[in-house]
């Protein structure tokens, strides 16, 4: 089967990448126009695959990636930070909403010219939520998404499931909580915590500024994040939106700690205001029955083996 992965060269999509492939996928990879394997494990990530230069706000980009015969589109791209999406709300946007309405409606026009009808599996985000009661969250939970991220991923999601309502295209979407793992960039919070803890052992101070660490998230490993997209590429309901979730709380603080001790230093958190999320969710864990009851999905990486392997990855 041929299959379209959008922001292949991102996190999850290096992730992602090399699954599909070995479960005999015919994958093509958009990136960005600038991307270029420079290292063996990219080299090795993307031998055999297509690259396609890749961009949301390109419509020419956008139609040129969209083929006939097509089965399957797992669209990531995607402006994927909060900090990027509150310092440049327009673009946030025109990338996540515009975007992913230009990517699904080119999708339904490649469908129609060649009579199939592939599936697109739209990755949102469990942030469309917003504050709530603390308890897992369920599909059916009213979003109210308190940042540009947030809302712009929720306008990608109403941009995908509009098509599928109008035009019948086989649209899944996937909101998966919280993930990390090997290669995930600095400036998210597990690769933060561990390059500050990092820099104790050689030699700074265990004084380590640190944003609100109250909140409490439900943390996957990516592997399972991107085992669960195969789930639902393979066996999703079109039109019907999934919880990727493990269903289990930790509060950031608790999560520093425990980087601290797999380290082996000890350390104290200061607040730091600059690090500080406005507005932010103080309870985000999520129900994923729906996706486990449809697929057979359940999370196999416990978080310490997350942890650890980042940790042995030594890219910090």
């Amino acid at each position: 089967m041929k299959v379209l992965v959008t922001g292949a060269d991102g996190f999850v999509g290096r992730h992602l990448v090399p699954r599909l492939v070995s479960r005999g996928y015919q994958v093509v990879a958009g990136c960005r126009p600038d991307f270029s394997p420079v290292n063996t494990a990219d080299r090795l990530t993307w031998e055999g695959v297509p690259l396609i230069p890749f961009e949301l706000t390109d419509p020419d980009r956008i139609q040129a990636a969209v083929s006939p015969g097509q089965d399957i589109v797992i669209h990531l791209a995607a402006v994927s930070s909060v900090r990027d999406a509150r310092e440049d709300p327009g673009r946030a946007w025109l990338v996540n909403a515009a975007g992913t309405s230009r990517l699904v409606n080119a999708v339904d026009a490649a469908r129609r010219a060649d009579r199939t009808n592939p599936l697109v599996l739209i990755i949102s985000t469990a942030e469309v939520y917003g504050c709530g009661t603390a308890r897992p969250r369920l599909e059916t939970d009213v979003p109210r998404p308190q940042s540009t991220y947030a809302a712009s991923k929720l306008g990608a999601e109403i941009a995908g499931l509009e098509v599928w309502r109008r035009t019948g295209l086989r649209v899944v979407v996937a909101r998966p909580f919280t993930h990390t793992g090997p290669g995930q960039a600095a400036g998210f919070v597990v690769p933060s915590f561990i390059r500050r803890l990092l820099a104790i052992k050689s030699g700074d101070s265990p004084q380590v500024p640190t944003g609100n660490l109250d909140p409490i998230r439900d943390f996957l490993d990516v592997r399972d994040v991107v085992d669960a997209y195969l789930h639902l590429v393979e066996a999703g309901s079109p039109g019907e939106i999934y919880n990727v979730a493990r269903g289990e709380g930790i509060s950031l603080r608790d999560l520093f700690f425990r980087v601290a001790e797999l380290i082996g230093v000890d350390a104290e958190p200061i607040p730091d205001p600059a690090l500080v999320r406005s507005a932010d969710i103080p309870h985000l864990v999520g129900n994923a029955d729906k996706l486990r009851e449809t697929t057979g999905w359940s999370p196999s990486t416990p978080l310490d083996q997350t942890l650890l392997d980042m940790l042995n990855a030594q890219t910090y």
